[in-house]
């Protein structure tokens, strides 16, 4: 029997042990409130995985820790230069994301079988929180065999596109991963609706950004995406709102979704809109992502392409005071404001302990003029706070993609951080007794932790002309920018360190929320574990949420944290997923 990941190898069947296996657990009967996990005696037996494979066309994948073939089997150690390997590549995203069950998020991936611990002689290598098959889907029947199959043996089921998620919503101990990374087809649509006539692009679940800009912009189009060329555009970034660089100029990913094939927890083949299950179809555009069906495509709306004028500039704060640096910084907020009146402008801005830096701004079918004109206040702002400029730079490019490519700033992708997030409203920025305590805040983020050295990105996304009616965070609406707050850690450091800078993230929401009333989070950017999660991630749109996800999987097949509805069911320090 063979277990294959079609077009790219075969993987053997055989389990490779861990280097200090023990003997196998006697079986226990688990409880049917809780899904069955390995060892389990209702746990699905080998003929039936065996059969499954079969169905799905030799298409079932069993999971496998990345560093166990290298780090951990027999002839290789912790020196040896396939080990060496995995250890340099550990931190960034490419080995996880081409893998169906392993996943980038350092708390779920929790060190079960790290490549630098394979040198200490007690070492062991397991999957830990990883799925223990996944099948590697090529069809709705391919995908709809996975739901049958998780119902009927009582197995968490989740979605995995690229895994390029901090939540660590494609894992689950035990899980069978529906891996959707694959589904690759693009086609260009003439799309007509009551929503939308027009343009449109087909897209397959497992498209990334980059893919998409390429195909949008071959065709004389652009769509929005997000910044990382990496993310999957069709996946959980639709799903969980997903902002970028044209999202002021056009909307969230979810405000511009027309329809989406899937695959609900019935194992049913659909099709999904405005006008087709309209319900599921509005959870999905912003609700929340690996939560309501498996998505095998979605399509979404397109618009001309043409020039773009970008920006990017820098200053240091080495020779300023504090109290300049953060004058600055809290004229740049004020400043937003004012680029937001511009239609189409966005900007993401860096604050850190060293300095400031615009990274990326971006205004569709402009000219540089335009852009220099939107910047030259701000710019006259800092000449008046004797602060010099560093890198200092405007140009046009004939195409959204030239424009990506030139300012995309993910192009070194890791993922070791720990990220939360806050949508900051614009009336408390425009008040001038209420900015303040907000710039206070985030001085004593940046400046004061010890932590490590912490890293603010200011996004602006004007989304409050959008009307579209979806599931989005209303607090995207009323925000002026969304700010991340994101603190590295090394892609060695011990699960008490990973838990330390969890409890600190939390604690920075925590400050941003007690001066920011009305506020929110983006929910694909923050921490798995906010106690105020349902307001903060999803708002006043819940309540209908949780309703739509009792009707569409009332079994809650699809669960992670913190999805509508996962506080119905606890993880238990196992790893057990049961009914709370």
């Amino acid at each position: 029997m063979l277990f294959t990941i079609h077009s790219l190898a075969v993987i053997a069947a055989t389990f490779i042990l861990p280097r200090l296996a023990s003997a196998a657990p006697a079986l226990v009967r688990n409880d049917g409130a809780c899904r069955a996990l390995p060892g389990d005696a209702d746990w699905p037996q080998e003929e039936e995985w065996e059969t499954l494979n079969r169905t799905v066309g030799g298409r079932l994948i069993r999971g496998v820790p990345l560093a166990e073939t290298s780090c951990y089997s027999t002839n290789v150690s912790a020196t040896s230069e396939a080990c060496v390997t995995v250890q340099r590549e550990w931190a960034s995203l490419a080995p996880f994301i081409a893998d169906p069950v392993n996943i980038m998020a350092p708390y779920q991936q929790n060190n079960t079988c790290s490549p630098f611990l394979a040198a200490n002689a007690n070492a062991t290598c397991t999957l830990g929180n990883m799925a223990t098959y996944a099948i590697n889907v090529s069809d709705a029947a391919s995908a709809a065999a996975g739901v049958k199959f998780a119902h009927t043996h009582n197995l968490r089921l989740v979605v995995k596109n690229t895994g390029h998620d901090h939540l660590g919503r494609a894992s689950g101990r035990g899980a069978l991963a529906l891996w959707t990374h694959h589904l690759k087809d693009k086609t260009l649509v003439d799309y007509r609706s009551s929503l939308y006539t027009g343009p449109a692009l087909r897209l397959g679940a497992g498209v990334q950004v980059r893919e998409l800009s390429e195909f949008a912009g071959a065709n004389g189009l652009r769509a929005v995406g997000g910044s990382c060329p990496t993310v999957g555009a069709a996946g959980g970034f639709t799903q969980g709102s997903g902002h970028g660089p044209l999202s002021s100029a056009y909307g969230l990913g979810a405000d511009n979704t027309l329809e989406f094939d899937v695959v609900t927890m019935d194992g049913q083949h659909r099709t999904v809109s405005p006008d087709q299950d309209a319900d599921l179809y509005w959870a999905l555009s912003g609700g929340g992502a690996g939560n309501w069906a498996v998505v095998l495509s979605v399509t979404v709306r397109a618009h001309r392409d043409g020039p773009v004028a970008g920006a990017r500039f820098s200053f240091s704060r080495e020779h300023v005071t504090p109290q300049v640096y953060w004058n600055a910084v809290e004229a740049w907020m004020k400043h937003v404001a004012t680029l937001n009146a511009i239609p189409g402008f966005r900007s993401m801005a860096r604050v850190t302990r060293s300095g400031f830096s615009l990274d990326m701004a971006t205004l569709p079918d402009a000219s540089v003029a335009d852009m220099q004109a939107a910047l030259a206040p701000f710019h006259n702002t800092l000449a008046r706070l004797n602060i010099s400029l560093g890198e200092n730079e405007t140009v046009q490019h004939p195409s959204y993609l030239a424009h990506f490519d030139a300012y995309g700033t993910n192009s070194a992708e890791t993922r070791n951080m720990t990220i939360g997030s806050r949508l900051i409203p614009r009336d408390l920025v425009q008040d001038a007794e209420k900015l303040p305590p907000i710039t206070e805040a985030l001085r004593s983020i940046v400046d004061e932790s010890t932590a490590g050295d912490p890293l603010l990105v200011v996004m602006s996304n004007n989304v409050s002309h959008i009307y579209n009616d979806n599931a989005v965070n209303p607090a995207w609406r009323s925000s002026l920018f969304l700010i991340n707050m994101v603190l590295m850690s090394s892609e060695q450091a011990p699960w008490p360190k990973l838990q330390a800078d969890l409890a600190e993230m939390n604690s920075w929401q925590d400050r941003l929320r007690l001066v920011t009333p009305g506020g929110g989070s983006y929910g694909s950017e923050a921490t798995f574990d906010n106690q105020y999660w349902k307001s903060e991630y999803y708002g006043s749109v819940y309540d209908r949420l949780l309703q739509i996800k009792q009707q569409y999987d009332p079994d809650f097949v699809l669960w992670n944290q913190p999805a509508v509805g996962s506080d119905l069911y606890r993880l238990r320090d196992d790893g057990r997923l049961c009914t709370a």
